[in-house]
C-alpha cells in the first residue's frame, strides 16, 4: 500500500495553517483597506489550494449552501453570453459574481480547521480600533493624515463603517448575553462599553441608514432567538430609551432620518435629483427592464448601458445613469432575469437554515446573512466590495464552524455513552 512521505503531509500542515491565518488577516482588514484585502485574498487562496480536501469540496458543492452559491456564478457566467456590451463590461459585470465561489471553499477550510473563532475576533478588534479612530478624527477634525477623510469616517464611507459596527453590536450583544449568564462581569462590562460607543459613533458621528433598519430587524430576531420574554420587553425598554435620547440629541441623526421624507418631497415637486428621487427613478426603471427580458434577463454587465440609455434626454433624477440599481434582486434579475433573482433568494434560504443553531457560530451567521438582506433591500450590498466579502467570510467561515460542531456531536454522545 503506498503511503505518503512525512515532509508532504508536513508541508499540507503548514500550508493549511497559513491559510487560517491568511483567513484571520483578511478578515482583520475588512474595515480598513480594499487593498490590503485583495492581496491577502490571492495570498490565502494560494495558500489554500494545496492544502484543500478536494474530496471535501466537491462534496460541500453539492449542498444547498455550497451549491447556490456556485450556481449563481454559473449563470452569470452563461450571462456573458447573451449581453449587448462591450467584453469589459461584460467581465465588470461578472466580477461583482466572482466572490461567492470562496463560499464553499470557506465551508470545507473551517470545517477542518479550529481558528474559525480568530477570524471572527480579528474582524471585531479590527472593528474596535476603527471605533477609536472615528472618536479621535470626529473630536480632532483637521488631523495631519496622509489621506483625505470626511467627519468621524478615516476609510471607507459612513454606510459601510455604520454596517460594520452593526454587525459587531449584535456578536457583542451575544458574548454579553453569557457573560452575564456565567457572572462574568468585566467582560461584561467591556463588551456593553463597547456596544453603547458604537451606538454613539452610528447616531452622533456616521449615521448609515440602512444600518439603522437593519439594527431595528436584528434587534427583533436577537430577542426572538436569544432571550426569555421578560428580558426581552427588557431589551426593547432599553433599546427605547438609547433611542429616544439619540433622537433628542443628536440633530446629525435627525436630519440624516428627516432627509429621506424632505429629499422625496423635493423630487416629487420639482425631479430634483437627490439619494430618495435617485432611488425612486432606480426601482421604476429596474422594474422596466425585468419586464422587458423577465427569464434570463439582459445579460451579465448590462446594467449601466440600459440606465444610460434609460437616462438619454433626460434630466433631473430621471437623467442619472447608473450603474447600480441599489437592490440586489433587481441587480441580479436585471442581468440574468427571474431565474437568476430566485437561485439568489434560494442562496439566502439555504443560509438562513444552515445557521439555526444556538452556539455563536449560528448567532455570528444569522446575523451576517439578515443584514445582507435586509440591506440589500437598498443596496446591492452582495455585489459591493466591503459588505460582499463581510458575506462570503463570514457565511464560510460560520457556516464551517457550524458543520464542523454537528460533525464532532456524534463522537461526544458516543464517548458520553
Amino acid at each position: 500500500m503506498a503511503t505518503v512521505a512525512p515532509s508532504r503531509i508536513l508541508d499540507r500542515v503548514t500550508l493549511a495553517r497559513t491559510a487560517d491565518w491568511l483567513a484571520v488577516a483578511t478578515a482583520a482588514s475588512l474595515p480598513w483597506s480594499t487593498s490590503a484585502t485583495s492581496i491577502l485574498i490571492v495570498l490565502w487562496l494560494i495558500a489554500l489550494a494545496p492544502a484543500l480536501d478536494w474530496v471535501e469540496l466537491r462534496h460541500e458543492a453539492r449542498t444547498l449552501a455550497g451549491g447556490l452559491p456556485v450556481l449563481l456564478v454559473l449563470l452569470g457566467i452563461a450571462g456573458t453570453l447573451w449581453a449587448d456590451v462591450s467584453l469589459l463590461e461584460r467581465w465588470k459585470g461578472l466580477d461583482s459574481f466572482l466572490k461567492l465561489l470562496v463560499i464553499p471553499l470557506l465551508l470545507v477550510q473551517f470545517r477542518a480547521s479550529e481558528r474559525g473563532a480568530w477570524v471572527f475576533g480579528a474582524y471585531a478588534l479590527a472593528c474596535v480600533g476603527l471605533l477609536v479612530l472615528s472618536f479621535i478624527l470626529a473630536s480632532w477634525p483637521h488631523p495631519i493624515l496622509l489621506f483625505s477623510i470626511d467627519y468621524g469616517v478615516a476609510v471607507k464611507n459612513a454606510a459601510t463603517q455604520s454596517g460594520e459596527f452593526a454587525t459587531c453590536i449584535f456578536g457583542f450583544l451575544f458574548l454579553a448575553r453569557e457573560a452575564m449568564a456565567r457572572r462574568q462581569w468585566p467582560w461584561l462590562v467591556a463588551l456593553l462599553a463597547a456596544i453603547l460607543a458604537m451606538l454613539a459613533d452610528i447616531f452622533f458621528v456616521a449615521t448609515g441608514r440602512t444600518a439603522l433598519v437593519v439594527m431595528l430587524v436584528l434587534l427583533v430576531l436577537f430577542a426572538a432567538r436569544q432571550l426569555t420574554p421578560r428580558a426581552a420587553m427588557l431589551l426593547f425598554a432599553g433599546a427605547i430609551v438609547i433611542g429616544a435620547v439619540a433622537w433628542a440629541a443628536s440633530p446629525y441623526l435627525r436630519a440624516r432620518t428627516e432627509q429621506i421624507w424632505t429629499d422625496f418631497q423635493r423630487y416629487e415637486t420639482s425631479d430634483t435629483r437627490n439619494s430618495s428621487g435617485e432611488r425612486i427613478e432606480f426601482a421604476r426603471k429596474s422594474i422596466e427592464f425585468i419586464r422587458e427580458a423577465p427569464i434570463f434577463g439582459h445579460g451579465t454587465g448590462s446594467i449601466h448601458a440600459l440606465f444610460e440609455k434609460a437616462a438619454a434626454g433626460h434630466s433631473g433624477a430621471e437623467g442619472v445613469a447608473a450603474a447600480n440599481p441599489h437592490n440586489q434582486t433587481f441587480a441580479v434579475a436585471i442581468q440574468i432575469g427571474l431565474v437568476g433573482a430566485a437561485v439568489l433568494w434560494a442562496m439566502w434560504v439555504a443560509h438562513l437554515a444552515l445557521f439555526r443553531g444556538a452556539d455563536l457560530a449560528s448567532w455570528i451567521g444569522l446575523v451576517v446573512v439578515t443584514q445582507n438582506i435586509v440591506g440589500s433591500l437598498f443596496n446591492s450590498h452582495l455585489f459591493d466590495f466591503a459588505q460582499g466579502w463581510v458575506y462570503v467570510f463570514g457565511v464560510g467561515v460560520a457556516g464551517g464552524m457550524v458543520l464542523r460542531n454537528k460533525r464532532a456531536c456524534p463522537i461526544k454522545t458516543a464517548t458520553s455513552a
